[in-house]
């Protein structure tokens, strides 16, 4: 299959890219020869995948079970992984066995954050089956669930043992949740690669149909970016904080709106613009930076426009409760151009004018 290698010394990991790799998903475990499996995923995923990744494991020798949680960022809890840790028991998993997270990003983070506490860490894998988690959240070792006031603020660093990534998983992904994968993907042209902005604006159509060339190019080049970033800053100290590009309001607005409203990408998607307009007005980035930030997503069919009768304050406030801020210190990953993104402090004042200012342009007609 074709491999990214993510170097981190003793953490290090592959992860696989193919069409067809959740067939091979057992030859990957069984390299480490685990005492048994423990393969945590959803009721809609395990019922499309659920008995392949069983059969996978079993055909390679290993003792496996399959438990599921509720869909849905709502469901990413204490509470819930706690129904992890009831079933890793109940399965006999031992310090030598092993996590299985087979599913979407809410999948990933809450396996990953239980196989991270449960006696004090055993090994875990990603089989990520959505494009937001396969790009994104099943690699770098960041794994944690949401409390009430705000995403991820329970959490740890918990790299995989190996990521397996089947692109052919995206054939059942409904239209909305690939769309909302793809503002990941745009993001990283943003921050990181302007030729590969370029091909993701020129391919968009392709890649909304799911051409599967273009889509194993773009989770690839996707994957090698984060992977770039992590490898030189494992634990976020420096410049894996561009990643959070578009989060810090994304976040805020995912928050109010009960997780409801809107899917993580879309969420990041208005982010990415306000932040692009929070740039330019801080003198960091060129002007004209925001509408080409807007026109790639808006070609990815992702929105780009903010909610008016969102009150400005709330969301400030919410992105005051998130971990991002330090110190009292607004500190937001900002645009310098296309393709390159750097970390700057920001005040309180210079946050909010930035949110009226995107809440009085409309870049889509």
């Amino acid at each position: 299959m074709p491999t990214v290698e993510v170097d981190l010394g003793d953490r290090s990991y592959t992860i696989s890219i193919e069409a067809g790799a959740l067939a091979r998903l057992g030859e990957v475990v069984a390299t480490a020869r685990p005492t048994a499996v423990l393969v945590v995923s959803n009721p809609v995923v395990a019922g499309h995948y659920g008995e392949a990744a069983i059969s996978s494991l079993q055909d390679a020798g290993l003792r496996s079970d399959l438990m599921c949680l509720p869909a849905g960022e709502r469901f990413k809890t204490l509470n819930s992984v706690k129904k992890i840790y009831d079933a890793l028991l109940q399965s006999h998993i031992d310090r030598k066995g092993a996590v299985v997270a087979l599913g979407g990003g809410v999948i990933g983070d809450m396996a990953g954050f239980a196989a991270a506490s449960y006696l004090r860490g055993v090994d875990f894998y990603q089989v990520p089956t959505t494009l937001l988690a396969q790009v994104d959240a099943s690699v770098g070792g960041k794994v944690g669930v949401d409390l009430p006031q705000g995403k991820n603020l329970v959490g740890a660093f918990h790299q995989p043992k190996a990521v397996v990534v089947d692109t052919s998983t995206l054939h059942t992904l409904p239209a909305r949740e690939l769309r909302s994968g793809l503002a990941e993907v745009v993001k990283h042209g943003i921050i990181y690669d302007q030729d590969f902005l370029i091909f993701l604006n020129q391919n968009a159509a392709r890649l909304l149909s799911r051409s599967e060339a273009e889509m194993v190019r773009a989770v690839r080049r996707s994957v090698e970016i984060k992977r770039d970033i992590v490898v030189n800053d494992e634990r976020e100290s420096g410049i894996r904080a561009i990643l959070n590009y578009g989060h810090t309001i994304g976040h805020a607005i995912e928050v109010l709106s009960g997780y409801g409203r809107y899917r993580h990408g879309e969420a990041v998607a208005i982010g990415m613009v306000t932040e692009a307009i929070l740039s330019e007005m801080e003198g960091i980035a060129p002007k004209g930076t925001a509408g080409i930030v807007a026109e790639s997503l808006i070609q990815m069919r992702l929105p780009a426009d903010i909610d008016a009768s969102l009150p400005t304050e709330r969301v400030i406030r919410a992105i005051e409760l998130d971990k991002k801020t330090l110190g009292g210190v607004l500190r937001l990953a900002l645009p310098v151009e296309v393709g390159k993104c750097s970390v700057a402090e920001v005040s309180r004042e210079a946050l909010t004018a930035a949110i009226e200012a995107h809440k009085a342009r409309r870049f889509q007609k």
